[in-house]
């Protein structure tokens, strides 16, 4: 019995010491590149640390979405369609950020963003490389 009460407090430090050692869950996640049949595509852009993973990755992609209203306020959130020139739906999914990358191959795309209900719709071309970034803004009405 001498030797709990004396280690005790010992235990006690040392618990205590490696308990503050474990890294404290981050609140941005890492944003990981996901893949709807032939495209691949990632979103986020909440923080500095989120828009700077985003930076680095975008080399690997050739469209770039931007999500804001129309004050500058950067929104997430937002229901992304992309579709090939003949109507077929190809991706169909939700951005967790104001950026939102994707790879597709080259060709025609019409894209609609939908935010707070209200949809903006684009037809764009994109290449095989190039990183072609286009901005959606919506009204805070």
């Amino acid at each position: 019995m001498k030797y709990s009460k004396l280690f005790a407090p010992v235990v006690k430090a040392i618990l205590l010491c490696a308990a503050s050692l474990v890294p404290v869950a981050s609140a941005i996640s890492d944003e990981s590149v996901q893949t709807a049949g032939r495209v691949s595509y990632v979103s986020g852009g909440v923080g500095t640390a989120s828009l700077d993973r985003l930076s680095s990755l975008a080399r690997d992609f050739n469209l770039k979405l931007v999500f804001a209203l129309k004050s500058g306020d950067y929104v997430s959130d937002v229901k992304v369609t992309i579709a090939d020139a003949a109507g077929r739906r190809l991706l169909d999914t939700t951005s967790e950020g104001p950026w939102f990358l994707a790879k597709l191959p080259a060709g025609n795309y019409q894209i609609a963003a939908t935010f707070a209900g209200k949809a903006e719709k684009r037809t764009i071309a994109v290449g095989a490389k190039k990183l072609k970034t286009i901005d959606f803004r919506w009204s805070s009405e």
